[in-house]
């Protein structure tokens, strides 16, 4: 009767293949087995619908829809992104050369993931990740070589021609670009690596692996970055100053909005904080998930066989838990029975031998699979095992230990990455009051960005605009893959900030006026940049995977928020309140800088 439709109007055939057959095998067996219920079906009278639905055929679902999403983030991002930069920069030359530096990082990042394939195995997101991380860092580091060697190059001619440039000043002017952007970017593409190898502390295979390909397309980006774009600008060097020679001036919109955040700092240092807060609320109730037919869109093939499986053969639903002993059957038999009488909620729990001196037992419940209460049903199994060696397995046991498995490793990254991030801070300014203010902005941020994530996806705002159903939940990789990415294009941000407030500072400009004077001159790459990377980000939400949507907003919320409210008003905010204290360090640690710190 579990093969029979509840409404008596339908049945299910199961398959099984022989166990311990290789991958090759098993897909040559599937695809007879397709076959043959194909055959079957145009035998069947008229008006007889039919489906064939298996874990490798969902499989393949999710992977090719991986894939169209990719195709459609990319079709999205490069187009606008080039039409955006085309109007940054004023001429299809500079744009391109960020655009270059993003195909060869793209490259360069899916060759190292097809060497990390042949020893590891990857998530079908990891190639997105990939892409997405190398066309976002490209374009940050292209943008700011570019601009900064436009504004060398500028500084040579002194009002002159382009076309009078020799070839010893393009030199000269491209090496300085080098020694200062290029020094940024060596600086932001190691924080950004280890922010991303704090993910390789988790044990969780897709996560490490994720990890290990998101460290690999960083090196390639900042390689790209100090090799690349210095011999594209230095071959475009006269197209870079096609809107003409005149050095920009030291005031503009961005000195001004630093200036007017200096005179009320405890203000917008207040409803800043405040507004991030709020923002970051919802964070506090949020759930984690992993998903299975969900992940694919509504109304797909396999999502479709597998609803109506469940909504018409409830018989055949798998258990809430199943627990392997290594016992015998009478022994499961006589536990089975105590955790039916014993525990709450367990309808069922049924005893079948597995051969080689172990048994399973079945536990049945009215749960969810992803519930809080199959969860607490798992920690309950394990906690009163049979009196035999025995492993509780099934999807809310996966979860479980996934779930623990991030909560033990989140400390370890973190402090892997804070202590990281805080020595190449210092070595950059020779400060720690700034890598403290830094870390410490990134925090509220993220804790906005992953507010904002909650909020849409577990409480279901949007659904409707963003064309995707709420499963209550957050997919479990998604907030370890979020804050790795964004504490990386955070601290992208923050190092292009810093770096020309630091350049000003040591060549004795007063504090506030270094801030208002850096901020004019890299607000306008930081504000450039960021745009260019939410559009990156912005295709991916068009994507129909939840788990891609997923990232899409939390990084595109991150990066919004990073590039406005904090780097345009609460670093300055910040900044003015501290003042000459912001590159305070101990004697002793400012000894050991003059000595070893990195300069130019």
């Amino acid at each position: 009767r579990a093969l029979v439709a509840a409404d008596g109007r339908g049945f299910v055939v199961v398959t099984h293949l022989r166990p311990n057959l290789s991958a090759a095998q098993q897909e040559q067996a599937e695809s007879a087995v397709r076959a043959a219920y194909g055959r079957l079906a145009q035998a069947l009278p008229g008006g007889t619908r039919t489906a064939v639905g298996s874990g490798a055929a969902l499989e393949d679902e999710i992977v090719g829809q991986m894939e169209a999403d990719l195709r459609l983030g990319e079709g999205i991002a490069l187009p606008l992104s080039f039409a955006l930069m085309v109007v940054v920069f004023g001429g299809f030359v500079a744009a391109g050369m960020p655009i270059v530096g993003a195909i060869v990082s793209i490259g360069g990042g899916l060759a190292s993931l097809y060497a990390f394939s042949l020893v590891i195995d990857l998530d079908a997101s990891t190639v997105n990740v990939v892409t997405l991380l190398g066309l976002a860092l490209s374009i940050d580091y292209g943008l700011l070589f570019v601009s900064r060697a436009r504004e060398e190059l500028r500084a040579v001619a002194a009002g002159g021609p382009a076309a009078d440039l020799t070839r010893e000043q393009i030199v000269a002017a491209i090496a300085r670009t080098t020694s200062t952007a290029g020094r940024t970017i060596l600086f932001s593409g190691i924080t950004v690596a280890i922010s991303l190898a704090g993910l390789l502390v988790f044990r969780a295979g897709t996560i490490r692996a994720i990890g290990a390909a998101g460290v690999s397309v960083v090196v390639v980006a900042m390689l790209s970055g100090v090799s690349i774009m210095p011999a594209l600008s230095a071959l475009g060097a006269r197209r870079l100053l096609a809107r003409g020679t005149e050095i920009a001036p030291e005031s503009g919109v961005f000195s001004r909005l630093a200036a007017a955040v200096h005179r009320r700092p405890w203000l917008v240092m207040a409803a800043c904080t405040v507004a991030l807060l709020a923002l970051a609320a919802p964070a506090r109730s949020m759930r984690l998930t992993s998903s299975g037919i969900e992940l694919v869109p509504v109304g797909s093939p396999q999502r479709t066989f597998y609803e109506r499986l469940d909504d018409d053969y409830p018989a055949l639903r798998p258990p809430t838990a199943t627990v392997v002993v290594q016992g015998s059957e009478d022994l499961a038999q006589a536990w089975a029975a105590q955790v039916a009488a014993n525990v709450s909620g367990v309808r069922e729990a049924q005893a079948r031998p597995l051969g080689d001196g172990y048994a399973a037992v079945a536990v049945h419940t009215a749960y969810l699979p992803h519930s809080d209460e199959a969860r607490e049903l798992v920690r309950t199994l394990r906690a009163h095992p049979p009196s035999a060696p025995a492993w509780v397995t099934g999807n809310a046991a996966a979860l479980t230990d996934l779930t623990a498995s991030i909560a033990e490793g989140t400390p370890y990254a973190a402090l892997l990455v804070v202590l990281a991030t805080f020595v190449l801070l210092f070595l950059m300014t020779g400060s720690v009051v700034i890598p403290a203010k830094a870390l410490a902005l990134n925090v509220v941020s993220l804790g906005a960005s992953l507010g904002v994530l909650t909020w849409v996806f577990q409480d279901g705002h949007l659904s409707g605009l963003l064309g995707f159903s709420s499963v209550g939940a957050i997919e479990s990789i998604i907030p370890p893959l979020a804050i790795a990415f964004a504490f990386g294009l955070s601290m992208d941000y923050e190092l292009f900030l810093i770096s020309r407030i630091a350049e000003l500072h040591e060549s004795g400009v007063e504090n506030n006026r270094a801030v208002e004077l850096g901020l004019q001159r890299s607000g306008r790459i930081i504000t450039s940049a960021a745009a260019l990377v939410v559009i990156v980000f912005a295709g991916f939400i068009a994507g129909k995977m939840l788990i891609v949507k997923e990232i899409g907003v939390a990084l595109t919320v991150a990066v919004l928020l990073d590039a406005t409210v904090v780097r345009m008003l609460l670093v300055p905010a910040t900044m003015e309140l501290l003042g000459e204290r912001n590159w305070w360090a101990p004697a002793w640690l400012r000894r050991w800088h003059v000595r070893h710190g990195i300069r130019e």
